[in-house]
């Protein structure tokens, strides 16, 4: 299997009306698994900048296909650029690894919006959501879908793993 370079810089350059736009060399599908540890301080960080209302700038991501042609993904989102720009901070999206963390954790959002199955998989409080570990180590490793969310099957699949190992004890 041949090696990749995880921390190859993403061409990024900005408009006039301070648009973000990133040039990733590859689909999503492609990018980097994370470690749950970074996804976790990445929900956190994100939480922190959404509560300070730290709101980010509109992001277009343009990846390229191996067919030669490009897809973008735009965060327009008021949300999605404020946890965007948290991840940028602490992390650098500029980066394949950053990337891919900043899209894992808004596909983890996505997929918590529109799963019931995963509600109980995130304890809710006064201060906020706290995810539950076996979520994030899915969210953390599961590929991406060409569309950068994480495909329902799969991810319960990985999860269904990730639980069963965590309670007989295995390694994960």
């Amino acid at each position: 299997m041949e090696s990749q370079d995880y921390t190859h810089s993403i061409r990024v350059g900005a408009s006039p009306d301070g648009a973000l736009t990133y040039l990733v060399d590859l689909p999503p599908e492609a990018l980097p698994p994370v470690t749950r540890r970074d996804l976790e301080r990445a929900w956190y960080a994100a939480r922190h900048a959404a509560l300070a209302e730290q709101w980010g700038a509109v992001r277009v991501f343009r990846f390229l296909r191996e067919d030669g042609g490009h897809s973008d993904l735009v965060l327009a989102d008021r949300d999605a650029s404020c946890w965007a720009g948290a991840l940028d901070a602490i992390y650098g999206i500029g980066t394949r690894q950053g990337l891919s963390l900043c899209l894992r954790l808004l596909a983890l959002i996505d997929l918590l919006a529109r799963s019931p199955w995963a509600v109980p998989l995130v304890r809710l409080a006064r201060d906020g959501a706290e995810p539950d570990p076996a979520l994030l180590h899915a969210a953390a490793t599961e590929p991406l879908t060409p569309e950068a969310r994480f495909d329902q099957t799969g991810f319960r699949a990985r999860l269904a793993r990730y639980t069963s190992q965590r309670l007989t004890g295995a390694s994960a």
